[in-house]
């Protein structure tokens, strides 16, 4: 076991440490958005029209809408990270960190849109449930002939939302006893239980659940940023300026300059926004839509949600708190403090219960991700059951204990992802820039000659 954690954290200094992944995904998302003709700008427009017009399912098995998959890809990026990955990012480079990234939600969507979208266009029928699956691993093997890649993406992702199960239960654990005082066993039973009615039963009701559960925690959240902000309206103006001064380096918020500025707020954001890495294409593929540029756009349009919505949310709430109470403080406590500066003693409440809406909708949106993933390695229904018995069982111990080797291991499964998807959306994408060209030319235009 020495040995294989030796390694598993060799590897983790060089994706993480040395931030090798962050550049990666940097520049791939700045090809991307380049080989997109800069994509997020010109159809940010179009994004919000397909995910607001009214999508019709075919009846003939389990696929689910294009904003299902739109909910389910939100509940895996919107967790912790979007709490404690910005607080972590202020803490370290600073408000500046902010601002950059502003930058990778704008590049990173781009990313986004051709994994997505190639997800789409390999996609395939399931033959159990007669709805649609797919994602990396699949147009690896059909558009790349490549099916050990395939297989080691679907590996190394299994193991990647694994050691996730634990670190998401693990944090709603710790949020709730530090708050409510309540026992970490009542609480990871209740929640395992509650998790096990979700995912077992005749018909899969995880989109069905994140449908209903992202818009109402990210609206919940949003709605008490919003009321933070016009009670402070006035000190917006210098907020701003501070993200801007700070992000060029004109007020450093840390000794360290601008490098440590630029690299946590790419960091974060990357990390956050999963833009690139795979994940979201394993829900992108399950959608029945007309076109698969419609569910890139959409995917596209969830890493706005993520960074530039959720994220900032977070920031706004730190950034106009007096820094004299939280002086000294890091981490969730600063959140917290910072929360309960604007709207009272509420406040920690207030952020426990979404932090716990946040991971336990992450842990869904994982499992998800996972059925296309085993049905790739082994389509036999009763790898799909043993893998759900499996997740509880990680899920259950994370919120009794913190496994250190098992955290290491999710972001060892990540990184290796991460790695793999790059290397086989990055040939591909000249597919799925097609699909964009063809829906311009014909889809498009059909729809706007039919409102005109």
């Amino acid at each position: 076991m020495n040995l294989v954690e030796g390694i598993v954290n060799y590897v983790n200094d060089i994706f993480w440490g040395k931030n090798i992944l962050a550049v990666l995904l940097l520049l791939a998302g700045i090809y991307f958005t380049i080989k997109t003709r800069f994509l997020p700008f010109r159809k940010f427009k179009e994004m919000i029209r397909v995910i607001t017009e009214k999508n019709t399912i075919s009846d003939d098995g389990e696929s689910i809408s294009s904003f299902q998959a739109f909910c389910v890809s939100t509940a895996s990026r919107v967790g912790a990270g979007n709490l404690a990955g910005v607080v972590a990012a202020i803490s370290i480079g600073g408000p500046g960190s902010i601002f950059w990234m502003w930058i990778v939600a704008l590049v990173g969507s781009s990313s986004a849109f051709i994994e997505s979208t190639l997800a789409q266009i390999y996609k395939e029928r399931d033959p159990v449930t007669g709805g649609y699956r797919g994602g990396p691993a699949y147009f690896m093997e059909k558009a790349l002939n490549k099916r050990w890649m395939g297989v080691l993406f679907a590996i190394s992702g299994l193991i990647c939302w694994a050691g996730v199960s634990q670190v998401m239960s693990n944090t709603m654990t710790e949020s709730i006893y530090n708050i409510f005082k309540i026992d970490k066993l009542v609480i990871i039973s209740i929640l395992t239980v509650l998790g096990a009615i979700i995912i077992f039963g005749k018909k899969d009701k995880i989109a069905k659940v994140l449908e209903k559960l992202v818009p109402i925690m990210a609206t919940l959240y949003l709605v008490v940023v919003i009321f933070i902000i016009l009670k402070n309206i006035t000190l917006i103006p210098r907020v701003i300026l501070e993200i801007v001064e700070n992000a060029f380096g004109i007020k450093q918020a840390v000794a360290g300059g601008i490098g440590i500025v630029i690299r946590e707020g790419v960091k974060r954001g990357l990390f956050s926004n999963e833009a690139g890495s795979g994940n979201a294409p394993c829900a992108a593929a399950a959608a029945d839509v007309s076109h698969p540029v419609k569910q890139g756009l959409i995917q596209s349009l969830g890493v706005f949600v993520d960074t530039l919505l959720i994220c900032s949310a977070t920031a706004f709430i730190i950034l106009l708190t007096d820094k004299s109470v939280t002086k000294g403080l890091v981490g969730m406590e600063l959140l917290q403090k910072s929360t309960e500066y604007h709207i009272g003693s509420i406040g920690q409440y207030f952020i426990a219960v979404i932090l716990l809406l946040f991971c336990f909708s992450t842990f869904l949106g994982i499992l998800y991700y996972a059925k296309p993933n085993i049905a790739f390695l082994y389509d036999k229904k009763i790898g799909q059951e043993i893998y759900k018995v499996f997740a509880l069982v990680m899920f259950f111990l994370g919120g009794l204990s913190k496994y250190n080797f098992v955290w290491a291991l999710a972001d060892f499964g990540l990184g290796l992802m991460t790695i793999i998807n790059l290397c086989a959306i990055i040939p591909l994408s000249k597919i799925a820039i097609e699909s964009l060209k063809d829906y311009e030319m014909n889809h498009e235009k059909k729809k706007k000659s039919k409102i005109i």
